[in-house]
């Protein structure tokens, strides 16, 4: 017994050494980044010929990261999980300033991407860079990235827990790596706490007013769930192809969104995409409240962190989010949204290097283990069957009601 606990006590320990020296890193680059970031955009603002920028910025953002650091191109956070699953979480230090360089060019100029993704990197290369320093071996280099990737994340939207169970639950879907939890958590909160003593200042708005429950505001949540896990399904499947071939796209906001993010990543922009994400389901949830007569705030609420669950496959990071941005009384909403949108969006991911770990329902069979990217293999005839047996329950439900 005294050598069960004396072990765990002395994991601990070092944990939490390895991971606040993690969070200190993540907040430290974060908040050089969002600094630096901030005076590209006020350079830019007033610069002349801002449409020439434009191709400038992304030519130079794909340039920069070609040549340094190929391991930082795209939206950062899917090469960050290749990384974890496919080199035990060895990245490149070289990643982050490059990642950071290319990411202020591309946002500076008006590039339709975000800042968790960069973020997520930066923090994820550091924690590699102090495991190569430290000579960890391959399973604590991995452990101590992935706090890297969840420190990021909450470093940059001030949301610490969130951050942390968004490191684990983003890597494989449907399942959490519980012996990362707690070096996680103490990662995201000193990461929050060394960017905010840097500058680093946050969104947070607890809504002055939110429903009572009821059984229409019950339904509309779920309603809102299966709309916000279509879109997030259709921002999945977004590429550049569409766009190039002529076809219409409607001038709606939340569209214009999808395709501009889509433009900007594939055209070789660097960036997030969680930012976009919250654009495009903030004002999804609005357009649904404004039609349906229910409260826009609290649907733009719902909406910004249902369609990360939809899109990313993390429903739980999602739903803490909500209560960490604004306050506790949209959680319970906002968790039911969550997981209607994870649900409905199928085995899909932005992030492509994501893992199948858990199909989302037991009526489907699939193949687990692979990356989301590799369409995973889905057999329906099984959903067929308990299809047909629900709608012979119906059938008799129905004839016991009319007798």
């Amino acid at each position: 017994m005294m050598a069960e606990h004396g072990t765990l006590l002395a994991s601990l320990v070092k944990w939490t050494l390895l991971a606040a020296a993690v969070g200190v890193l993540a907040g430290a680059g974060t908040a050089l980044f969002l600094r630096v970031l901030r005076w590209g955009i006020d350079t830019m603002t007033h610069a002349p010929l801002p449409l020439l920028w434009l191709p400038l910025g992304f030519v130079a953002a794909h340039a920069l990261v070609r040549w340094l650091a190929p391991e930082a191109e795209g939206h950062g956070t899917d090469r960050v999980i290749e990384a974890v699953h496919q080199r035990s979480g060895r990245i490149p230090l070289m990643v982050a300033p490059a990642k950071l360089a290319a990411t202020v060019f591309t946002i500076s100029v008006g590039g339709s991407v975000g800042k968790e993704g960069p973020a997520a990197q930066i923090g994820a290369s550091l924690a590699s860079g102090l495991a190569s320093l430290l000579r960890l071996g391959r399973t604590d280099r991995r452990k101590i990235v992935i706090c890297g990737i969840g420190a990021g994340f909450a470093t940059v939207f001030g949301t610490p827990i969130a951050g942390a169970i968004f490191g684990l639950e983003v890597l494989v879907l449907g399942s959490l790596m519980y012996d990362v939890l707690y070096p996680s958590f103490v990662a995201g909160i000193v990461g929050y706490h060394m960017a905010s003593q840097l500058g680093v200042q946050y969104f947070h708005q607890t809504l002055p007013t939110v429903p009572l429950p009821s059984e229409r505001m019950f339904g509309a949540t779920l309603l809102a769930g299966v709309v916000f896990g279509l879109v997030a399904l259709a921002l999945i499947e977004a590429t550049l192809e569409g766009a190039v071939r002529g076809e219409w796209v409607p001038p709606e906001a939340a569209l214009m969104k999808i395709l501009f993010t889509a433009v900007s990543l594939g055209v070789g922009g660097s960036g997030g995409i969680v930012t976009p994400i919250f654009f495009i389901g903030a004002t999804t949830g609005s357009a649904l409240a404004h039609v349906a007569g229910l409260d826009p705030a609290t649907f733009s609420a719902i909406g910004m962190v249902a369609l990360l669950a939809g899109a990313a496959n993390a429903p739980l990071a999602a739903s803490v989010m909500a209560i960490e941005l604004f306050g506790p009384g949209i959680g319970p909403y906002a968790a039911i949204s969550a997981i209607v949108a994870f649900t409905m969006s199928g085995h899909r991911s932005v992030y492509p290097s994501q893992v199948l770990g858990v199909p989302k329902t037991r009526s489907l069979s699939v193949r687990q283990g692979a990356g989301l990217g590799d369409a995973p293999i889905i057999d329906a005839r099984l959903a067929r069957v308990r299809w047909r047996a629900l709608q012979r329950l119906l059938r008799r439900l129905r004839g016991g009601a009319r007798r």
